[in-house]
């Protein structure tokens, strides 16, 4: 007999309980199912489940997460001109939507829903800031198609707030809104002129970046969240320290960067296993439809890395990060020369130096 070892145990227990679960939120839905009945389908105690995943919502959040990784995407041409671009991302988005047949358990599941999952404040602020991210990754992709424009972030809101709200009547109205006719709407909204600019109210009054000479000790490679590839961080660049209630912050970075700045976010949050899983889940499920649809040399050249045990924000100097962290360092020539910390950081340490 072949013996396992406590890894190997370890990844068939979780294995195991993912496929359980599955059934268990497929047929009953997330409100109604227990981590008893769980356990029970996984032949499981109750503990090995919970030794596992720490919570019902963190053992949801890992279905929908393992339901959208290790799945092979088409490279898509790039579609011609923004609506085009829109169109596109739009039916890419809405393959989600529910099968005539499915109950309504399963078509949330589908769907990927959040409905009633995140009702605390911390879980309400966390996917508020994930979908600011979601736009900013959206708008990067966007403004790379013509007619040029310095910032799509309003365009990309607008469309997931229709997307999301097609969603939602998918889930609570199946068979009101034709996926079709939100497809062709999206791509309408090319059209729209809305005085999209960038000028964030507090910038000004961001202290500058602290001049350094410190070592840097670059990290292991992480997985990148947009790309899905395996990245290092001993290369020049900015490096972000963001944590879940601050990830707005990002497009700080980004507008403030130099030509040919690597601009690397590093995400930490205070509960890994449900707001890290949730930002996993959306980062993944929209770089899934941006790599659909736009071609390499179109998407976010932005970096966007999960620093579940705070290996980077060690790195950084952080000893304590939670969900309100915004901490930056520019990185040259193998040593940190910029570094910030506090609102607005990622802003001045992008701007360092000019």
């Amino acid at each position: 007999m072949v013996r396992l070892t406590r890894a190997q145990q370890q990844e068939r227990t979780r294995a195991a309980v993912l496929a359980a679960a599955r059934e268990e939120f497929g047929e009953r839905g997330y409100a109604d199912a227990k981590v008893d009945r769980i356990a029970e389908r996984a032949e499981l105690t109750r503990g090995a489940v919970y030794s596992n995943f720490p919570s019902k919502r963190a053992l949801y959040l890992a279905v929908l997460v393992d339901s959208i990784e290790g799945s092979d995407l088409p490279e898509a041409p790039s579609p011609p001109g923004l609506g085009g671009a829109l169109g596109a991302f739009a039916r890419s988005w809405l393959d989600r939507l529910p099968l005539t047949g499915d109950t309504p358990a399963d078509g949330s599941l589908r769907l990927r829903s959040l409905a009633g999952v995140f009702d605390d404040g911390p879980g309400r602020t966390a996917l508020a800031q994930v979908t600011r991210l979601e736009a900013l990754l959206l708008a990067l992709a966007l403004e790379s198609r013509p007619p040029r424009h310095p910032r799509r972030v309003r365009l990309a809101e607008l469309v997931l707030t229709l997307l999301n709200g097609a969603g939602h009547l998918a889930d609570t109205a199946p068979g009101v809104a034709d996926p079709f006719d939100v497809a062709r709407a999206c791509e309408h909204l090319a059209g729209l002129d809305l005085a999209d600019t960038w000028d964030p109210p507090h910038l000004p009054f961001v202290a500058p970046a602290q001049s350094v000479q410190d070592p840097w000790e670059p990290p292991a490679e992480m997985p990148d969240q947009i790309t899905g590839r395996r990245v290092g961080f001993d290369a020049d660049g900015v490096i972000a320290v963001l944590g879940a209630g601050r990830l707005e912050a990002a497009e700080e970075a980004v507008r403030a960067a130099r030509p040919g700045d690597r601009i690397t976010v590093a995400v930490v949050a205070g509960d890994p296993a449900e707001i890290g899983r949730l930002v996993r889940l959306r980062v993944g499920d929209i770089s899934g439809c941006l790599r659909r649809v736009f071609a390499p040399e179109a998407r976010p050249g932005l970096r966007l890395v999960l620093d579940d045990h705070a290996t980077i924000a060690s790195a950084v100097g952080l000893a304590d990060p939670g969900d309100a962290t915004e901490a930056a360092v520019r990185v040259q020539a193998g040593r940190i020369v910029a570094r910030a910390r506090g609102r607005g950081a990622a802003h001045a340490v992008a701007t360092a130096g000019r």
